[in-house]
């Protein structure tokens, strides 16, 4: 399969992740990030073990938690407080920066080089996210925003370990075994930090199917399938199409209005989503470890 055919089923990931924000607050109720994290990712988890048959050996669990834990337990937590403490454009902004963040960390992990060309289109990439999505009445609460930027580093930890360990399995199996793994972190913590919830409406669960099942099971296995095919930086840079997705949205279902700055930074955006798949074209990608499944 061509490599345009990859960033493209890559992409598609990234771009559903834009409805998070709108389901989030529209659908779900306020103030149970934990608990709603733990219901997003162990009912997906446990029903693509079901679908895909196939348990993480014991020589896989350590791995398979700590990416469970970067890619969806901390990940997520983070970004509901986000969502629920920042106005939505800051919060995408802030994500924005996960792809600069896996530059650094792919070379200090894997050995990818750093090129200036990739750098530079990251940077560009988050100056339009925030010409796209920020408004003049952006707050910046400090518990958001370190929220934001955890959330991001978090994310691209997951990433970039995410290539480093690639067990001898289906893009799916890969993405059951961190969906249950993450769930289970959550799990317990839910219970033991936050309320029970309220009695769920159709509203709320209709919003929990679409975050876990499409939101998650889907979207990650074909995230999860591109990070082993395509050079973290330029998976990294995909990730900006989610604040797009976002304001299209906002625009669509909500009725928010679009100005001319907004449309230049999603022109901007496209250009350096383009660029960092240029910059990084060329080079060789590293080889993953794949360790055998044993145990």
């Amino acid at each position: 399969m061509s490599r345009r055919t990859d960033i493209f089923l890559t992409s598609l990931a990234p771009a559903i992740w834009g409805s998070t924000y709108l389901v989030t607050t529209e659908t779900l109720p306020e103030g149970y990030p934990v608990t709603l994290a733990a219901l997003r990712a162990l009912p997906a988890g446990l029903f693509l073990l079901a679908f895909t048959r196939c348990l993480p050996p014991r020589a896989w669990l350590g791995r398979t938690f700590v990416l469970g834990s970067f890619n969806f337990a901390l990940f997520w937590v983070l970004l509901f407080v986000a969502a629920y403490r920042l106005p939505g454009g800051v919060a995408a902004t802030l994500g924005s920066l996960q792809a600069m963040m896996v530059i650094f960390m792919a070379r200090g992990w894997l050995g990818t080089p750093i090129r200036a060309g990739a750098v530079a289109a990251a940077a560009v990439g988050a100056l339009g996210v925030a010409l796209l999505v920020i408004g003049p009445e952006a707050a910046l609460d400090p518990i958001g925003i370190a929220a934001g930027l955890g959330g991001a580093a978090s994310m691209a930890a997951g990433t970039v370990l995410s290539r480093k360990w690639q067990p001898p399995v289906s893009a799916l199996s890969f993405t059951a075994w961190q969906l249950t793994a993450g769930g289970l972190v959550l799990l317990p913590l839910a219970l033991a930090i936050e309320p029970p919830l309220p009695p769920l409406t159709a509203t709320n669960l209709a919003g929990l199917i679409w975050l876990g099942l499409i939101g998650a099971a889907a979207t990650y296995a074909l995230w999860f399938r591109g990070v082993a095919r395509i050079e973290p930086g330029a998976v990294a840079m995909l990730g900006m199409m989610s604040p797009m997705t976002a304001v299209f949205l906002g625009w669509v279902v909500l009725g928010q209005s679009l100005s001319p700055l907004q449309g230049l930074g999603a022109v901007i955006v496209l250009a350096s989503v383009w660029a960092g798949q240029h910059a990084t074209r060329t080079m060789p990608a590293p080889s993953p470890i794949r360790a055998p499944l044993r145990g």
